[in-house]
This record gives C-alpha cells, sequence and structure tokens, in this order.
C-alpha cells in the first residue's frame, strides 16, 4: 500500500495562539583580545546550605523520577519527599521499595496517588518542591498545575513533544517568575562544574566569536516494551513511552535535547531560526519514532549548527558537544584549543577511569545529578530564585523543528514554531483506546511517479 507523504500543514497548524511571543536571543558579549583572557572558576558548592526543612512530592516513580527523588535526598539535609503519584501500582511499589531499601525512608500509603488526576492530588499536599518525572507529554500541564500551586520545581527534560506545549512551558514560566519561584531542569550540563568552567572561557571570549556548532548523540537504542495482551491501548503506549513520538517528542527532542542545548547556551543562549533536516526509521522495533536525524540548524547571523543523533545497535556511538570559534575551539566539556590546535586551556577530568581515582575526586566533584538538585535547595533556602524553564523550552523547541523538518523534508523555521497550533492530546486520558494522536511512521516528500 501507498505510504502517505507528511505535509508541514499536518505538523504546523496554521492559527498563531499567541501564549508567548518570539523568545529574544540573549546577546553574548566576548572579548576580542589577542591574549588569552585570564579565567576565574569556583566549583558549585557540593551540599545545599542547611536551611528551614523542604517538603517534595514526586509525579512519575518510573526509572528517571526515582533517579531523581535520590539525587534530591543527597542534596543536603532537611530534605524529605512526602509524597509520591504514578499512573501504575507497580511503579508506585518499587520506588517505594528502593526509596526504603536505600534511604530507609518509608512514605504513608495514603499519600501514594494513582491515576491520570494523580498529580493533582500531590500538589495539594504540603510540599514546596516538587519533581515532575513523568513522559514529556504530560510536563506542560503538570508544570502549569505546579506553578499554580506556588511549588518550587525541578522537571525533567524536555518539557514538551509539540509547539503548543514548549510555550506554555514559557508562559507558566514566567509566571513562576513574578512569583518567586525557582525552576530547575533536567539539563543537567548546565549545572556541571566543567562545562560550567569551560563556558566561562567561552563568556570571557578565549575562542572568539561563535563560528559554528556541532551536536551528538549517537548509541544503540534504547529499551522497549512488548504490549501484555491484559494491557489497554493506553497502558501499551505509556509504558513503552520512550518509543511513541506523542509521549517522548521523538529521541532527536526526548534525548538529544541536551546536546542542542549545550550549543545554544555556548552561543549566548540564543536559538536557530530555521531547520533543514532528514531521518529514517531502520531498526526500531516498536512505536512510530525515527532512529536516526540528522538536521542543519541555522540561527539569525547564518551561522549553524550540526545535529546528528541515532539509536541503532551495532553503529559508531558519539555523545558530545563541539563549538568552534573565530580564535580557536572547544569540546565544550573540558579542552579549549587555538586554531592551529595548540591547548588553551582544559579543565580536570571529573570521572577517570579507574575505581580509585573517581573515590579520589568524589569529595571535589559532584555528580551533576545531585547538583542540580543541590543548586535548586540553594536557590530557595538563600531566596535567591533561579528559573531555567525558558531555557529548556528554547532548546526543547529547536528540537521540535528539527523533527518536524525531518518529518516532512520541508524547511521549517521558528516563526512557525511560534506560530503554530500542533498539539497532541488524545480525546480522552483513561486507561482505554487511544484516539487523535500519531501512530503511523512519517514519510516525509512525496512519492516517485512511476
Amino acid at each position: 500500500m501507498e505510504k502517505k507523504s507528511v505535509s508541514r500543514r499536518n505538523f504546523l497548524g496554521t492559527t498563531a495562539l499567541g501564549a508567548a511571543g518570539v523568545i529574544g536571543a540573549a546577546g553574548l558579549a566576548a572579548s576580542c583580545s589577542e591574549k588569552t583572557p585570564k579565567v576565574s572558576f569556583v566549583p558549585p558548592p557540593l551540599k545545599a546550605e542547611n536551611g528551614a526543612p523542604i517538603k517534595a512530592g514526586l509525579i512519575g516513580c518510573g526509572g528517571r523520577g526515582t533517579g531523581a527523588a535520590m539525587n534530591f535526598l543527597n542534596a543536603g539535609e532537611g530534605l524529605e519527599i512526602v509524597a509520591i503519584a504514578d499512573l501504575f501500582q507497580d511503579k508506585i511499589d518499587n520506588f517505594r521499595k528502593k526509596l526504603k531499601d536505600q534511604k530507609g525512608v518509608e512514605i504513608a500509603d495514603e499519600k501514594c496517588y494513582l491515576g491520570f488526576d494523580a498529580f493533582e492530588k500531590v500538589l495539594s499536599e504540603d510540599i514546596n518542591y516538587v519533581i515532575l518525572a513523568t513522559p514529556p507529554h504530560f510536563r506542560p500541564m503538570q508544570f502549569e498545575a505546579a506553578i499554580k500551586a506556588r511549588k518550587n520545581v525541578f522537571m525533567e527534560k524536555p518539557v514538551a513533544v509539540d509547539p503548543v506545549g514548549a510555550r506554555r512551558i514559557i508562559v507558566a514560566g514566567k509566571q513562576a517568575e513574578s512569583m518567586g519561584l525557582s525552576v530547575v531542569a533536567g539539563t543537567q550540563r548546565r549545572h556541571q562544574w566543567n562545562y560550567l568552567e569551560v563556558y566561562e572561557h567561552i563568556k570571557a571570549g578565549t575562542i572568539g566569536d561563535f563560528v559554528a556548532g556541532y551536536a551528538y548523540w549517537d548509541q544503540n537504542k534504547l529499551w522497549h516494551v512488548n504490549p501484555d495482551p491484559a494491557w489497554s491501548e493506553m497502558e501499551a503506549m505509556v509504558r513503552n513511552w520512550v518509543n511513541w513520538m506523542w509521549l517522548s517528542g521523538d529521541h532527536i527532542v526526548e534525548q538529544h535535547v541536551h546536546n542542542i542545548d549545550v550549543v545554544n547556551w555556548f552561543k549566548g543562549g540564543e536559538h536557530p531560526v530555521k531547520a533543514v533536516g532528514y531521518g529514517s526509521r531502520q531498526r526500531r522495533v516498536t512505536g512510530d519514532q525515527y532512529d536516526n536525524f540528522s538536521v542543519d540548524f541555522i540561527y539569525e547571523d547564518q551561522t549553524h549548527m550540526h545535529s546528528m543523533c541515532r539509536q541503532i545497535n551495532g553503529t559508531h556511538g558519539n555523545v558530545s558537544e563541539f563549538v568552534r570559534g573565530t580564535k580557536g575551539y572547544t569540546n565544550c566539556s573540558r579542552s579549549l584549543y587555538m586554531n592551529d590546535g595548540t591547548l588553551i586551556a582544559e579543565t580536570d577530568n571529573p570521572w577517570p577511569g579507574t575505581d580509585e581515582e573517581k573515590a579520589a575526586l568524589a569529595e571535589k566533584y559532584n555528580s551533576p545529578y545531585d547538583q542540580e538538585h543541590v543548586d535548586l535547595v540553594n536557590a530557595i533556602r538563600k531566596n535567591e530564585p533561579i528559573n531555567e524553564a525558558e531555557n529548556v523550552a528554547t532548546s526543547t523547541l529547536t528540537a521540535i523543528m528539527g523533527r518536524i523538518s525531518a518529518y516532512t523534508g520541508k524547511e521549517t523555521t521558528w516563526d512557525e514554531m511560534m506560530n503554530s497550533e500542533l498539539h497532541y492530546q488524545p480525546d480522552v486520558y483513561d486507561l482505554g483506546p487511544v484516539n487523535n494522536v500519531p501512530k503511523d511512521v512519517p514519510v516525509p516528500g512525496e512519492a516517485a511517479e512511476e
């Protein structure tokens, strides 16, 4: 049977929502001095300072939610998880067991909430910190509710799967800012000391003005879950969420957003204004997603970022970011070089190979997954709010723009993203059939004539 081509109209919509204006790019002033600028860098604190107790709720008890909860508890003293929510009882049971085994903490039965509305029950509890770690599709509605409930938020990336959702995050983030709330996202490289040190060099102009960026996440396939005959269509999809675009955003959004975010960050907070990309599905066994993408992102000043991501077993692996400037280049996480290859600066290696070396550095460097919670707790206790909502929404929307270009085979622009009606939402949220969401693998372009 002939496959239908995918038009941009299907993916973009035609009417402007106007929920948020076009995101302004923060300018980056870089020194053009011929001498290498002197950079003084102080790593962030390893533990949150002591202060008033912080009670947290966890929404989404899967692997990342469990990890984020443990990272929160590692961040300092006086931190407690008091309420949790998930769609599935086994996820709640597994989390409670791990929390008891690893931290000696038990959560009362009446503080464990089940179902699509369980997040609202957690937000009604006496908490001042909430961890949002459900599949990305649910992030906009849950973030909006958390801010309305006046909670400080840690939310995992990505923060949306479609343009409408990304813009909702931006609007709610502005509301959080006006309330004095703090928001940290799961783009942990922004809290990782060696990235932060290299970024100080970028700000100081060590490698000159931005010329080009490169973002890579190539690896073996992630997990998948085969459906149980007893499950409804919704349960099968949500349990296998990382393979369905309407739930995850596809892996260019769900995973590769990390690398895209670094290049946007090192570009001074700018975002591309258009994208031309392609991708395909070669090996993926479930869901409707691609397993490889290659996208050319173009910034307003006509510089480019090449984005490449792949999830196929037995292929070359590369998870990295790279930025070239007028005077040199960097791998963003450790080393900076002059254009002739001369080493300018190099950070210590935070995670050397042997267990002994890692142990020797354990007191000096934090896991970035712990560090992002240290930074959030400190912001709350010191009453110095931080807010990463717009940063992560911008990078998420960048990745969505690349995905749409690859799916359609068309150039896709930032203005289209800011005016798109595209919003994936099933007719009803219950454990039954799922309607009104994509289920077929996208095919770009038009069929060739016979």
